[in-house]
């Protein structure tokens, strides 16, 4: 892993649908990975932790979302389950600028104390205020040609019913970053999700550099308006899907259990833990 405490990630956002309506877009953005033990070393002029600046964390975002310490709480969750991730945990996320954000995934890397990735959390937020936790193992270190699945269990999209799965896989070094988020709404073989064309295609990636004072500020004066842009994007593009007369789904009833759990590979007896 990097000396630094964080990462900055400049890169893009691809999404692609193939169906009933082919549909596609890329947007810009940036973003950070932040380790989790060393939270405090970020504070500066221009980004804190907990605290108002132009960019910044809270911790309140994210987990528990009450505000207490993020990587107790993910070490807690691992150990429920008997994952050895013992080494150090990295949250990817969008930061708050102008003390406002709206992430709809991020990623808490959880690695091993010789450094190997063991486990990664996806944690999805919907437009409508709801959460849910992806936690992914596979049993063995996580490489670059590792696929994680997990059934899908939260309303993200108005286009897009709760059913289906989803397939991750997660490229992660030092010089690059890349998550690549597939989504297969047709399959209801879970013991073998063998549709090899998903719904929907989505990745975010790009180059990693260490974090530093100046690169958060070439960061935010690059991309003041992050936060808007997205927000403003998901509504957009919702509004081309409805002009494709794309099939739309009422909202149901979000998930009592607020964290699944997907042993690799992805089979009929995973396990739903609140």
């Amino acid at each position: 892993m990097m000396n630094s405490p964080a990462q900055i990630v400049h890169g893009q956002v691809m999404h692609a649908r193939s169906r009933p309506a082919p549909h596609s877009f890329v947007y810009p953005v940036f973003y950070l990975r932040v380790n989790l033990a060393r939270l405090t070393e970020l504070n500066s002029g221009w980004f804190g932790v907990n605290r108002w600046r132009l960019a910044s964390l809270y911790t309140r975002d994210y987990g528990p979302r009450d505000g207490s310490d993020l990587q107790q709480w993910m070490r807690n969750l691992l150990m429920q389950h008997g994952v050895p991730a013992d080494g150090e945990i990295w949250l990817q996320t969008f930061p708050r600028l102008f003390g406002y954000v709206f992430n709809p995934v991020s990623f808490w890397y959880c690695y091993d104390s010789d450094g190997g990735l063991r486990a990664v959390l996806a944690e999805v937020n919907n437009t409508f205020g709801e959460t849910h936790r992806y936690l992914l193992t596979d049993g063995d270190v996580i490489t670059g040609h590792t696929e994680l699945t997990s059934r899908k269990n939260l309303h993200v999209s108005p286009f897009c019913s709760v059913r289906g799965w989803y397939s991750f896989r997660f490229r992660d070094t030092t010089q690059f970053n890349h998550v690549r988020l597939d989504y297969h709404d047709d399959s209801d073989n879970y013991d073998e999700p063998g549709n090899p064309s998903p719904l929907i295609k989505t990745s975010v990636g790009g180059r990693s550099e260490a974090y530093s004072v100046a690169g958060m500020r070439r960061a935010v004066l690059r991309q003041p308006l992050l936060t808007l842009q997205i927000i403003v994007g998901i509504h957009t593009q919702a509004l081309r899907l409805w002009l494709k007369k794309v099939p739309f789904f009422r909202k149901p009833t979000p998930p009592e259990n607020l964290v699944s759990y997907t042993p690799h590979p992805l089979t009929n007896n995973e396990e739903s833990i609140s």
